[in-house]
């Protein structure tokens, strides 16, 4: 398996907004969930900055998410500039292999 890790710092007025989009049951999890070895999404909120977030997604093989991306790139990326309004900060911490 491997979790490809995101880290986000929310807009202070867009926080409910951000949590409803990137929760395990949010748009980007349905999105995800419409790909064969997609494994699940973990938002995580930092307990000392409470606008920073984590994204934790899960996948079989890093050429499922390639796979999720070349087939739904159309809804992946309509999706990506509609969250661009949730946050200040968006980074792609990198992609961890789950021993």
């Amino acid at each position: 398996m491997i979790q490809f890790v995101w880290e986000f710092v929310a807009r202070a007025e867009k926080i409910a907004e951000f949590e409803r989009y990137y929760s395990a049951s949010g748009a980007w999890a349905q999105l995800f969930a419409k790909c064969p070895g997609y494994r699940g999404t973990v938002l995580l909120r930092d307990a000392e900055q409470p606008r920073r977030y984590f994204t934790v997604d899960t996948w079989d093989r890093p050429e499922d998410y390639r796979a999720m991306r070349e087939k739904s790139s159309a809804e992946f990326d309509q999706l990506d500039r509609a969250c661009e309004a949730f946050t200040e900060v968006e980074r792609r911490i990198g992609a961890f292999e789950v021993l």
